[in-house]
């Protein structure tokens, strides 16, 4: 612009090449760019120094690719395995393995009240018995049913004493053997003596095995299943006890049945006791006795089998039991110190076997309400109806062995379906509604019985003199008592059994 200042004319010439450069400057522009992006030939050295630079860096950009791609393939899984088993899912194989064996205990249980009840029928029969000391008295005969209970009971107050200190697996494992022994020694007795001592034994191992199978099952089933298991094992209890009455039903005409009864039980020990070697113990026992986390997640994953994928899931739940027994041991720490300032040594003895409970006012009305029930549950004589069914059949009118035994078997089916109903219906019923509706079921149950038993002896009484009328009677009042036991089962089934086994809540009844 400087080169512009002088005279007009020169200033003239110069704003005119500025108007030309700014005509003539985007085309030259336009040239240059077309002449500088056009192709060439490049040398044979050129072309290769290119190939071998982008060959190396496309070496070097691959393996961070293939991380990529890996941590992609990874995320999918994750996403993929979360989306598969989301936290209310349950892997049934290994939970059902876990449920099954535990459940074994009790099915055993079941089925040494059925199979009794058949026994004392072959046991007593000269004809099949197969033993020169088939008359047994009647105290003898309570004898056969008894000792396995008293056997429960002393099992029992040993697993109450150190069931915390060998475990809930142990347990089982030992009431396993407790069960394969008496079974096995029940079979091959050779007089009542050495049949009451196995009887003992094997009454040992339902004290130890339904100590421990319901802590078992509980501690080791997911929480969106453990109500339904624990239910459920009380109803494997009743299919037991209908397997023993169909075992009776099987071997009842042969000589020496009784033995093939009770020896049917031995192959079934073994497998509890197999299975329960073959699974881990429970990790919340784990935990009550000192052992770390890591432990405790290495049993809760193979409980919970594919449910365990994750991780995170698992580490929530054992922390929970981690949580509960901090909570329970804080509140007997507490009570026994309470027990200690108001009582001395008398006082801590209360408190270590529960009975401080007794001293606070709030837990008077549902201990009151559970013991209530249980005693009810008790003198109700419903399980003598259940070990002494084939007898009580066959003194209300129906042929002895088989036939009385084939009825049996209908009382344990129905029982196994009633158990079910109220499995069922519990919940959408409510506790307080079964237990009255069961027991006015029962009290109307037990007036059919009596009147029906009042036929049959009347047609006793009438003799051969009226012998097919007598027999009339006889039938029917046999089917009005039948009748009538499958009532009063079924009730009790819905009612006491539901309320005091099933959910353990007795407290909760309004």
């Amino acid at each position: 612009m400087l080169q512009c200042l002088g005279t007009p004319t020169s200033i003239h010439s110069c704003t005119r090449a500025s108007h030309k450069r700014r005509i003539l400057q985007p085309r030259m522009n336009r040239y240059l760019i077309g002449w500088l992006t056009q192709p060439r030939a490049l040398t044979p050295n050129k072309r290769r120094a290119l190939e071998l630079a982008a060959l190396e860096e496309q070496n070097e950009a691959a393996p961070l690719t293939a991380v990529k791609q890996h941590q992609k393939d990874h995320a999918e899984i994750h996403k993929q395995q979360k989306e598969d088993f989301r936290p209310d899912e349950v892997d049934w194989l290994a939970t059902g393995l876990c449920f099954i064996f535990p459940a074994i205990g009790g099915l055993l249980f079941g089925y040494d009240i059925g199979a009794s009840s058949n026994v004392l029928v072959s046991l007593t029969d000269p004809q099949l018995s197969g033993t020169d000391w088939y008359q047994l008295f009647t105290f003898q005969n309570g004898l056969v049913v008894s000792m396995s209970l008293l056997g429960a009971l002393l099992g029992s107050l040993i697993a109450l004493a150190s069931g915390n200190k060998l475990g809930r697996r142990t347990e089982l494992i030992m009431a396993a053997l407790l069960y394969g022994i008496g079974a096995g020694g029940m079979g091959a007795s050779g007089s009542l003596n050495p049949l009451l001592a196995c009887r003992v034994l094997y009454g040992l191992g339902i004290g130890f095995a339904m100590h421990a199978a319901p802590a078992y099952i509980a501690e080791t089933s997911p929480p969106s299943v453990r109500g339904l298991l624990i239910s459920l094992k009380e109803a494997i209890i009743v299919g037991g006890i209908l397997a023993g009455y169909y075992a009776g039903y099987l071997f009842i005409n042969e000589v020496g049945g009784w033995r093939s009864m009770y020896g049917v039980a031995a192959p079934l020990a073994v497998l509890l006791g197999v299975g329960m070697a073959c699974l881990p113990e429970s990790p919340r026992w784990l935990l009550l006795n000192g052992a770390g986390r890591e432990e405790a997640v290495r049993a809760l994953v193979r409980c919970e089998g594919k449910r365990a994928a994750d991780l995170p899931l698992v580490e929530a739940e054992v922390e929970d039991m981690a949580a509960s027994l901090r909570q329970a041991d804080a509140f007997d720490t507490a009570s026994k110190h309470k027990a200690a300032g108001g009582g001395g040594s008398s006082s801590s003895l209360a408190s270590s076997l529960g009975l401080n409970l007794f001293q606070d006012s709030r837990y008077y009305r549902p201990l009151l309400v559970g013991l209530s029930l249980m005693l009810f549950q008790q003198i109700t004589g419903q399980p003598s109806v259940l070990y002494y069914a084939s007898q009580i059949f066959e003194r209300a009118g129906f042929a002895g062995g088989q036939e009385s035994a084939g009825i049996s078997v209908l009382l344990g089916g129905f029982k196994l379906i009633m158990t079910l109903v109220a499995v069922a219906t519990v919940d959408k019923l409510g506790r307080r509604p079964l237990l009255l509706g069961g027991v006015a079921g029962m009290v109307l149950a037990l007036v059919l019985l009596t009147l029906a038993q009042g036929e049959v002896d009347s047609a006793a009484v009438q003799g051969a003199a009226s012998a097919a009328a007598a027999g009339g009677v006889g039938v029917g009042a046999a089917w009005l008592s039948a009748v009538a036991l499958l009532l009063y089962v079924g009730c009790y089934q819905v009612s006491t059994v539901t309320i005091v086994f099933m959910r353990g809540q007795a407290g909760s009844v309004d």
